[in-house]
């Protein structure tokens, strides 16, 4: 009998079962609080206590007929969808760039390129806000624009990077010596075949920008308000159940989100498995 069907001994099932209870309990711990605060989203309280008396939509209505959160949503997607352009074009050239040269310094821009994923955010809307003051970006679209580009950009390097980690790089020398100019080849062989991982990756800088408030506190005007951001200055002067009609909307949109992203994981893997 091979080492791959022998039976597991109790000591191997015990331990198969702590770790899967151990995952049960540290997802539940990190769902929890999200769980909690959606029922009262539909509560027809006007206070975020618990129990509920009697379940209403009024909240949601409230939300979706209010002026000031119909702007902070516009906000929102129109920053998120800029920003996760911008740091798609950005993130998939430098992961095309260092996937495909080896070169002295690889390790050290590597590093650079991913550090938005790992300075403390709020270290880097501090110096973001010192950088962009001189250049008069504070307070301003652009700014906020090309704030969120860059912390989305390490999500658009690491997805588009592993796509590249089973790419034939022989197709683009063969296309080349067909004639065809680089970006051409780049855009008629490399980018077919990558795109799950480009798109994936526009997914999360997206989703990134969607949720992001340190920054917008720091670097937007008092009328270029998201969806954080209002539920931030909501959460600080009265808590109304409409923020958490809010959450619910943004817990909608990032399930969307999610989806999308399984679905372009599991072309991918078809894609792979044809090639």
């Amino acid at each position: 009998m091979s080492q791959s069907t022998m039976p597991l001994t109790p000591l191997e099932r015990l331990s198969g079962w702590a770790l899967a209870g151990f995952a049960a309990l540290t997802a539940i711990f990190l769902i929890a609080p999200i769980l909690a605060i959606l029922p009262l989203g539909f509560s027809d309280g006007e206070f975020l206590v618990y129990p509920i008396r009697h379940f209403s939509m009024k909240w949601m209505e409230a939300f979706f007929a209010s002026e000031k959160w119909a702007v902070a949503v516009k906000n929102s997607f129109f920053i998120g969808a800029l920003s996760a352009a911008i740091a798609t074009v950005l993130g998939t050239m430098a992961a095309v760039g260092l996937a495909r040269h080896d070169f002295f310094g690889k390790k050290l821009i590597t590093g650079l390129v991913l550090s938005p994923l790992v300075v403390p955010i709020v270290i880097y809307a501090v110096g973001l806000y010192f950088f962009f003051a001189p250049l008069g970006l504070t307070q301003t679209y652009t700014g906020i624009v090309l704030a969120h580009a860059a912390l989305g950009s390490p999500f658009v390097v690491v997805t588009v990077g592993a796509s590249l980690a089973g790419f034939d790089h022989n197709l683009m020398r063969a296309a080349a010596s067909l004639g065809a100019p680089p970006m051409l080849a780049f855009r008629r062989v490399m980018l077919p075949l990558v795109l799950p991982g480009v798109v994936t990756g526009a997914l999360f800088a997206f989703a990134a920008s969607f949720d992001e408030v340190v920054t917008v506190l720091f670097l937007a005007a008092p009328d270029q308000r998201t969806i954080p951001r209002e539920m931030f200055s909501g959460l600080r002067e009265s808590l109304s159940p409409i923020i958490a009609a809010a959450s619910i909307v943004m817990m909608a949109t990032a399930i969307v989100l999610l989806i999308a992203v399984e679905l372009l994981k599991r072309r991918a893997e078809r894609m792979r498995n044809e090639a």
